[in-house]
């Protein structure tokens, strides 16, 4: 039976945000993972998968955000518990069409479409492996880290034009600029940081940068999409400093979920868009700040490789 994987996604999402439950925000505790890996390739799971793998984490109550295959497991000579159900992750798989027949069109120099189709694989947690190699169940120990210090780097190595004063923040496109209010009307410096960040998702935007158009898609939605895309972003951001997250637009829940229901593939255009937005952030910035110990870092890689 065909799975429609868009669908199921979308509904995944949709019942977390009715729930009061916000996928993307990343519950902290010390052993916690920043963003979802694979606990034996290292590599980080990107976008959509970000969001449906700390959901699952999240959802089971799992100490850590680490995951692998079945196959993976087996190779490890571990072993998926009787009973454990795995969490669905998704990646695109281009397919070439065959060369066109008509000597008319060859000539007309036209190439043969690339055309992408959505498949899927199941992971595990590693809280639901039994056997593994001890050096795999637990969390890298944690340099010396601070948070704040790692989201001041990123706004101030984005060279974005920042300007305090008011009581509103926003991004000007017209003159590509950050307003926020003084660093002191804020609650905490956290609080601060995810109001920067949020900005500076919107800011990658620019026709200068990314160019981000959400209009020709959403239309009248698109407004709402662009909060979210920067909702995810800056959390996105956020996981990498180890910075507490927080929800800053919860009154665009309600359009968020009427965009959602009616679009089963708004939900990866927004995951995709934000991760793209992260992408040229931390390629301004440099590599990106990853709290693990240096023997252990990695490089964000493909949504969906193991």
């Amino acid at each position: 039976m065909h799975r429609d994987l868009y669908a199921e996604v979308t509904n995944r999402i949709v019942a977390a945000l009715e729930a009061g439950v916000t996928p993307w925000i990343r519950p902290w505790t010390v052993d916690f993972d920043p963003v979802p890996i694979n606990a034996v390739s290292r590599r980080t799971y990107r976008g959509i998968n970000a969001m449906l793998l700390t959901l699952e984490a999240q959802t089971c109550g799992y100490r850590r955000n680490a995951w692998l295959t079945y196959r993976q497991a087996k190779e490890l000579g571990a072993q998926v518990r009787a009973g454990e159900s795995g969490t669905t992750v998704v990646f695109y798989k281009l397919h070439e069409l065959p060369h066109l027949a008509t000597v008319e069109q060859i000539e007309d120099g036209k190439k043969p479409r690339i055309i992408s189709f959505l498949r899927w694989f199941t992971v595990f947690n590693v809280s639901q492996v039994e056997g593994l190699p001890e050096r795999l169940k637990e969390k890298e120990a944690m340099v010396a880290w601070d948070a704040l210090e790692a989201a001041e780097t990123i706004l101030r190595e984005s060279r974005a034009r920042f300007e305090y004063g008011g009581v509103d923040a926003y991004y000007s496109p017209a003159d590509d600029r950050i307003q926020l209010p003084a660093r002191a009307c804020f609650a905490d410096a956290a609080a601060f940081y995810n109001v920067a960040l949020h900005e500076l998702v919107h800011w990658s935007g620019h026709p200068g940068r990314l160019s981000r158009n959400l209009g020709h898609r959403f239309g009248e939605a698109a407004y709402a999409m662009e909060e979210l895309v920067a909702e995810v972003g800056s959390a996105f951001l956020g996981a990498s400093c180890y910075l507490e997250a927080r929800l800053r637009h919860a009154s665009y829940i309600g359009s968020w979920l009427e965009v959602l229901k009616g679009d089963k593939r708004a939900v990866f255009a927004a995951a995709a868009k934000a991760q793209q937005a992260v992408d040229f952030i931390e390629s301004v910035c440099g590599t990106p700040p990853i709290a693990v110990t240096p023997n252990a870092a990695w490089r964000h890689q493909e949504a969906g490789t193991v």
